[in-house]
């Protein structure tokens, strides 16, 4: 399913701009009191089976809490991390104070891993103004920058606009309608073990198995521990799996698809895709082939 219903709007006038697609905690504490400045806290759990529990009360300061799994996915959906429809996520957006000139830093617990998925939704709903905190919360807090508790805030409504890009989507069948394009790359960035099925899936009664002539890029060799590569290292990486047409990437449920996104965006200009249902929906499907 798409998500996007196309509308017409002015564009807003930007204050801050991020650089890049991700930011240094350097930039981003030097700009920390601007006014058109959000950040959003984007942590979630690891793995769907994990035992780990939200332990960090603390945050960056003036962080605002992203519920990407309570909030911003689909309830009940059929597969995990299902991307809302724009209205709801413009709805809900707006109810964290998010305008159309606001600045977006995104970060997560982990350094980088849920934050790529928020800065990639943020681009699906037409948003451009939104960088990654490379190192989330560990480099911030290795920098001694400012922290404080965990609250929930009496936000003032904002005025986003949600303006979605279904290009930067694609679905279970149109991938299928692309085996056979050999200018598509469908690249998974679950770790090689489960890409070639050695490995169990983390989802009880899923499968194992990738898409048809899909590749593989473990979204961890894209990490230096909590940051991203540098670019030179991450072109080294890029390079044997560049498309003059379209990018494709999947993983387990559009989690870590979106790192690969990140990683991409950062070397260069690309033509991509994620795939929302990942090898959850694919795998479950009895008709897709494996």
């Amino acid at each position: 399913m798409h998500y996007c219903m196309k509308t017409e709007h002015d564009e807003p006038s930007l204050m801050l701009l991020v650089p890049d697609v991700i930011v240094e905690a350097d930039w981003l504490n030097e700009n920390l009191e601007n006014s058109n400045l959000i950040i959003l806290d984007a942590t979630i759990k690891k793995a769907i089976n994990s035992s780990e529990v939200d332990s960090n009360q603390q945050q960056i300061k003036n962080a605002i809490f992203f519920d990407l799994k309570n909030v911003f996915s689909v309830q009940k959906a059929e597969f995990p991390n299902t991307v809302l429809d724009a209205d709801t996520f413009q709805y809900e957006t707006q109810k964290l104070g998010i305008n159309k000139d606001s600045c977006i830093v995104v970060y997560d617990d982990l350094g980088i891993y849920s934050s790529p998925r928020v800065w990639w939704l943020f681009k699906l709903m037409g948003f451009q103004n939104i960088a990654v905190l490379n190192g989330g919360f560990p480099v911030w807090k290795t920098n001694s920058f400012p922290i404080e508790s965990k609250k929930n805030p009496i936000l003032k409504k904002g005025n986003f606009i949600s303006k979605c890009q279904p290009n930067l989507s694609i679905t279970k069948e149109e991938i299928l309608n692309s085996l056979s394009d050999t200018a598509t790359k469908v690249i998974d960035a679950r770790s090689h073990n489960r890409f070639i099925g050695v490995d169990p899936e983390p989802r009880k009664g899923l499968p194992s198995g990738r898409i048809p002539g899909s590749l593989n890029i473990p979204y961890v060799k894209v990490l230096n521990d909590f940051t991203l590569k540098s670019k030179v290292g991450l072109e080294a990486i890029i390079k044997p799996y560049e498309s003059e047409s379209r990018v494709v990437f999947s993983c387990g449920s559009g989690i870590t698809a979106s790192i690969l996104a990140l990683a991409f965006s950062y070397v260069k200009k690309i033509n991509y895709a994620v795939y929302d249902g990942s090898w959850t929906e694919w795998g479950s499907d009895i008709s897709t082939p494996k």
